[in-house]
């Protein structure tokens, strides 16, 4: 048993909360962006970009359990995907990327959405740092015994 594996998990957990933070704040910036790639010609809004998490493995566990490699702990981020959830149109002739009919594909960013996600991200962050300041403050505990 590694005496550092809470240390590792906390930070895992600490560097992946910390991503979705950084996305949820992009989200965020490019709310009201219209243009921002361009596709066949035509730009394109702001997709949402959603963070998606995974716990490591049961499999290289057993591997490093067997004493084949160094058990992962934690989780980790497998990929950022953009949501594929329908823009929004909002009706505004005199905006310079609307449509024929006055409308504007806004990006599909809800705000509430994102703010219920940064809390999410925040709070896990959160107990993550108490995690860590807990483990911390056993190994010192456990340090006081010898004296």
């Amino acid at each position: 048993m590694n005496l550092f594996n809470g240390f590792n998990t906390s930070a895992s957990a600490l560097t992946a909360n910390r991503l979705r933070m950084d996305v949820v704040s992009s989200n965020i910036a490019n709310a009201e962006t219209t243009r921002s790639e361009l596709v066949d010609g035509e730009w394109q809004p702001y997709k949402r970009k959603v963070v998606e998490l995974k716990e490591n493995s049961f499999e290289s566990k057993l591997q490093a359990a067997m004493g084949n490699g160094k058990a992962p702990t934690g989780v980790k981020v497998s990929n950022i995907k953009e949501d594929n959830a329908p823009n929004k149109l909002v009706y505004n002739p005199a905006h310079p990327d609307a449509n024929e009919e006055g409308y504007v594909e806004m990006p599909n960013v809800d705000m509430v959405k994102e703010m219920v996600d940064m809390m999410s991200a925040s709070r896990s962050y959160e107990a993550n740092v108490t995690a860590l300041n807990a483990t911390k403050s056993m190994y010192m505990k456990a340090l006081e015994l010898g004296k």
